[in-house]
């Protein structure tokens, strides 16, 4: 799945957003709010499976322009994550511009709550980087359409154990189709993010008798790590992980993981992970196969929080939960089968799967 590009000037987004292949978003909302200091954008990218559903990020984006790309890229998606999901949801996100340390505070996630009702059920939010779970809970008190909330106000609670489940299960299928076995057992992998996700896959790995070494630019997140799991290794940044002789790559932090310069410096077989649009630009895939690296297309192992959240709207059910993001094991191997059978690159056989059930569903709607 390729991003949408940014413009050469702030003013080329809206013509990025109409003429580019890789926009056909249905809505984006520009929401400011003068009290609180709120300014967040709203992007449906397709509600034909249903309803979009999608996380709120919040973070300091450099202008206004490169908010509205980060909001369009993971509007699309959560279209195809949503679909490969199994989920009758299509795409959207939201993104709050500013400093969640600096900015964020009742009043701002209030009146945020406000704009996503005024969408009247189109959108529905959840959190992302940078919101929790205390935050969706005061953006429901002005929004009937919020997911991702506590238990005692009638949520599932923190979206991303569900998250790590999920990545570790497509972990499992690619360790099936490059190794013949579906287990981490005796082999070594790095995490590039232990903050809301990373740190619940390292459990999953150790208790499959993975070897884990991390890192993160939070020494705090690594910390904590450690202080719970004394044979985990830190290495300081990313370029030290990528080249710490691993078995399996596992990029969660921010997107754009996967590029010119860490594809070539890849130590790792396969590449599996909960952050979010890790290609960095359109031929990445094409760049991870010809080295022989078995990616496992982001949008379909993180799958696992949107499942959370999405059955939180019928009644949380946790177990039911985890039974749906258990199929990302049978997904993602559908999808490495597919591939090989395609003779193309994981990432466009997944995409190639999620556009054939949203066209299935629009042309549904349309008889």
């Amino acid at each position: 799945m390729t991003d949408v590009r940014p413009p050469a000037d702030d003013l080329g987004v809206l013509s990025t957003l109409f003429r580019s292949e890789q926009g056909g978003h249905e809505q984006v909302v520009l929401c400011q709010d003068r009290e609180s200091g709120l300014r967040a954008v709203i992007a449906i990218h397709s509600t034909a499976l249903g309803p979009a559903l999608g996380g709120t990020r919040f973070h300091a984006y450099a202008s206004d322009a490169e908010a509205v790309l980060d909001a369009l890229n993971l509007a699309r998606g959560m279209s195809y994550k949503n679909a490969l999901a199994g989920l009758d949801h299509g795409g959207g996100k939201a993104v709050i511009i500013g400093d969640p340390d600096a900015h964020k505070s009742e009043e701002l996630l209030l009146a945020y709550g406000r704009f996503v009702a005024s969408l009247g059920g189109r959108y529905v939010t959840a959190c992302d980087v940078g919101t929790y779970v205390a935050d969706m809970d005061v953006v429901a008190r002005a929004c009937q359409w919020t997911t991702g909330r506590s238990p005692a106000n009638g949520g599932a609670g923190d979206s991303s154990v569900l998250t790590a489940f999920g990545v570790f299960q497509g972990m499992r299928a690619s360790a099936q189709h490059a190794w013949g076995d579906p287990t981490l057992r005796g082999r070594k992998v790095g995490i590039a993010g232990v903050g809301k996700v990373g740190h619940h896959l390292v459990d999953h790995l150790l208790e499959d008798g993975a070897e884990v070494v991390v890192t993160d630019v939070r020494g705090e997140s690594v910390a904590r790590v450690l202080a719970r799991h004394p044979r985990v290794t830190a290495v300081s940044g990313t370029d030290a992980l990528i080249r710490a002789g691993l078995d399996v790559y596992a990029p969660c932090a921010l997107g754009g993981a996967l590029n010119d310069e860490s594809v070539p410096a890849l130590t790792a077989r396969i590449v599996c992970g909960a952050a979010n649009n890790q290609l960095a630009h359109p031929g990445v895939e094409k760049d991870l196969a010809d080295r022989g690296i078995l990616y496992a297309p982001d949008y379909v192992v993180n799958a696992g929080g949107v499942i959370q959240v999405a059955d939180e709207l019928h009644g949380f059910d946790f177990d039911r939960a985890k039974a749906k993001a258990t199929k990302i094991f049978d997904t993602t191997l559908a999808i490495f089968d597919r591939a090989k059978a395609d003779g193309i690159p994981p990432a466009a056989a997944a995409d190639r799967l999620a556009e054939q059930r949203m066209a299935e569903a629009r042309a549904h709607a349309s008889r």
